[in-house]
């Protein structure tokens, strides 16, 4: 991990002092998702985890807050994502961090427990892993929310700037973003690398990748920030650090059951409507159709 730059915003990093002093000026904690996955041959696999951390931290620092720990790992191969996989990866190994829904989404409920338990009153989640996924998390959201006087904001990072620009995988949009971020994690000369024999091939890179530029980049996260920050800037004000009574495992737990019993209608357990099916001897056909079966898919 490299040392942090300006203001000191992440837990992680805080002395005690420094926590409650950031915490009473702002009792908002940042949650950044990500995962790793490959966004082509010539990108770092963490770029969505990066993209979600600069935003969070930059808004942290404009705005308030504290900066959570990252987590790395999120919802990937099951429902409309296994098709997708066929088509973009194929039989390749992806080498990515994906992990099945009701793992993620029950370590969830116990991420927003520790961060309510901290003592703040408002959770700003930003996933720079999106597609559907941030949908799943809101429901959980809301049914934590109808328990816990707490305020949880959940948004990809293509949200906060719908209707100026459009988010992709790995195309002009998400390449362009990490030549901002991380120009060091960017080697658009290894898109040669796609055709020689064991290196995974295209590895799902878009075909507008090849106009991504620095440029581009910072237009498109300086937008998401300005959007991010204007949010938190609202759900700010007259917010005092929480002094709600802890929440213990089973509250948590009758939680999960409600958000379990809703797992038909979890936007990562189905292929969109009118998705072609993943062919029959695919690596990703058992992920098409998921069910929790102690947290594991189950079909």
């Amino acid at each position: 991990m490299r040392p942090s730059t300006g203001a000191k915003v992440l837990w992680s990093e805080l002395l005690p002092h420094e926590f409650k002093k950031r915490q009473a000026e702002c009792p908002v904690v940042y949650l950044p998702l990500g995962l790793c996955e490959p966004h082509g041959q010539v990108s770092a696999f963490g770029l969505d985890t990066i993209k979600a951390e600069w935003l969070c931290e930059e808004a942290a620092r404009k705005v308030g807050g504290v900066v959570a720990p990252s987590m790395g790992y999120h919802i990937h191969e099951t429902g409309y994502h296994a098709r997708w996989l066929e088509d973009e990866i194929g039989e390749e190994n992806p080498h990515f961090t994906g992990i099945p829904p009701a793992v993620m989404l029950h370590l969830f409920l116990y991420q927003l427990r520790a961060f309510a338990n901290a003592g703040f009153s408002a959770i700003v989640v930003i996933s720079g892993h999106s597609g559907g996924n941030q949908r799943d998390l809101r429901l959980a959201a809301e049914a934590f929310m109808k328990r816990v006087p707490v305020n949880v904001f959940v948004r990809s990072d293509p949200e906060l700037v719908e209707g100026r620009y459009e988010g992709d995988h790995a195309g002009a949009y998400e390449i362009s973003q990490l030549m901002y971020l991380r120009p060091d994690l960017i080697d658009m000369e290894a898109k040669a690398l796609e055709d020689q024999p064991g290196s995974g091939g295209r590895l799902a890179l878009a075909a507008d990748a090849v106009e991504a530029s620095p440029e581009r980049g910072r237009a498109i996260m300086e937008a998401c920030l300005d959007s991010l920050c204007r949010e938190v800037e609202g759900m700010k004000t007259g917010l005092r650090p929480s002094t709600h009574p802890p929440i213990d495992y089973a509250t948590v737990e009758e939680i999960w059951s409600e958000v379990l019993r809703s797992a038909r209608d979890w936007t990562t357990a189905q292929p969109w409507p009118g998705q072609a099916a993943v062919s029959r001897n695919s690596r990703w056909k058992p992920y098409e159709r998921y069910a929790p079966v102690n947290g594991e898919a189950g079909n």
